[in-house]
């Protein structure tokens, strides 16, 4: 790969720097936003693989070009890998990301004006899950329901009964972006059998997590259908899944090709294959595991601090800390804040927020990341310490200053994953 790059470097030094720049940034730095990850180096080989150069519309034995016999062996292991992990009885491997992935779930089962009941963005529902601004908001009719701050975020199932009742939605999706906790999927099915609808969850953010057997699985609850990307807990390459029943495979499989999309990054897919092969590993149980003691501990400092979580803590990998009611300052500014000492978060609505979403009154902040560098629970300790050090004093520049020198003094202690030789 060394010559690769030297080649790069000779022949387009703009994107060499810019791909130099990113990986400094990187390793003098931590990633705390929950949706983003380090890959594996061998999903990096993947997808600068000749896979990148193969068309492969269509399913494994079913394509309409041929030279087929490679791209259907690693397909067809990428399905096998997820249905073993996730206990389901159908994976489609080819959904290009997340949102593609959910729109070929609703346009499999519904027309436009159905309805999907939804959650509320800003309690942590997903521009999918029924943005206006977004085109399947605009084609379907989605109706939301809210967490209850009162009880800690959880949902109120009997205000959930009434609203699936008065709106008779064709799906009920569960799923978040920004929700610190986990669900209850029985209590969903129970919802949705009351008034016939599909039961769907969008796990993308807690895939690995669900994979690692540290967080609750939906087909546990017989849920119809799941979707989940890859890169975010699951480590793997940017793409998607839909997992089904058996019975629904073959319209699920035709709404993806070629009812979405053309052919498939078949690059992606050798990396999701490798993704879930990682995931099979008893070591990858612990990485589960240690997402969630990192984010309790995390959750725990702040709150110590005198930190405002949404929810009030963490039942997952991620946490949503009230800048507004904590610090006094908006999530812009203490992502900016967070920015200048080399910690890495993302401004977050928070529920019923009264701000604009791009100056929202929350950060959203977690550990996937900084976990696969090989941070525990002291590193956490830390991380919070610095957290709000930084934005008590977010106008001291000096003190600033300072802070960024001791965040990469420390970050250069834990490689990173496909650039420090560190897997």
């Amino acid at each position: 790969m060394d010559e690769y790059r030297a080649l790069l470097a000779k022949t387009d030094r703009a994107v060499f720097d810019a791909i130099a720049g990113e990986e400094a940034r990187q390793k003098r730095g931590v990633e705390l936003i929950p949706s983003e990850n380090y890959t594996y180096p061998e999903v990096l080989v993947a997808l600068g693989s000749v896979f990148t150069n193969k068309y492969a519309e269509g399913y494994p034995g079913r394509r309409y070009y041929g030279g087929q016999e490679y791209t259907d062996a690693i397909e067809n292991l990428a399905r096998e890998r997820a249905k073993e992990l996730f206990r389901c009885e159908h994976a489609n491997v080819q959904p290009l990301s997340g949102s593609p992935m959910n729109q070929a779930v609703y346009l499999a089962f519904l027309r436009p004006g159905d309805t999907i009941l939804g959650m509320d963005l800003s309690h942590g529902g997903h521009l999918t899950h029924g943005a206006p601004v977004s085109h399947m908001g605009q084609i379907f009719r989605f109706v939301r329901y809210k967490t209850d701050p009162e009880h800690e975020g959880r949902i109120d199932f009997d205000t959930l009964r009434k609203i699936a009742r008065e709106s008779q939605p064709k799906i009920v999706l569960c799923g978040y972006t920004s929700y610190p906790r986990d669900y209850d999927y029985a209590a969903f099915r129970r919802v949705a059998e009351e008034v016939g609808a599909l039961t769907m969850a969008d796990v993308s953010h807690i895939g690995g997590l669900i994979a690692g057997g540290v967080m609750r699985n939906p087909f546990d609850a017989g849920f119809d259908i799941v979707t989940t990307t890859t890169h975010k807990s699951l480590r793997g390459p940017r793409g998607g899944m839909v997992l089904c029943a058996k019975k629904y495979a073959a319209v699920i499989d035709k709404s993806v090709f070629p009812g979405l999309q053309g052919g498939p990054h078949m690059n992606a897919i050798a990396g999701i294959a490798i993704a879930l092969g990682r995931a099979l590993r008893p070591e990858f149980k612990e990485y589960a595991a240690q997402v969630l003691r990192n984010a309790k501990t995390l959750a725990a400092t702040l709150l110590a601090a005198g930190g405002s979580l949404v929810t009030g803590g963490t039942d997952n990998h991620m946490m949503v800390l009230d800048t507004m009611k904590s610090f006094g300052m908006d999530g812009r500014v203490a992502e900016e804040t967070l920015d200048k000492i080399a910690i890495t978060t993302n401004k977050q609505i928070i529920p019923d927020d009264p701000n604009p979403p791009l100056r929202p009154s929350g950060i959203r902040i977690g550990t996937p990341a900084a976990t696969a560098r090989g941070m525990k629970e002291d590193a956490m300790r830390r991380l919070g310490d610095w957290i709000v050090s930084a934005l008590r004093a977010h106008d001291d520049a000096a003190l600033l200053d300072r802070l960024r020198g001791e965040v990469q003094a420390f970050c250069l202690q834990y490689p990173v994953p496909g650039i420090d030789g560190a897997v």
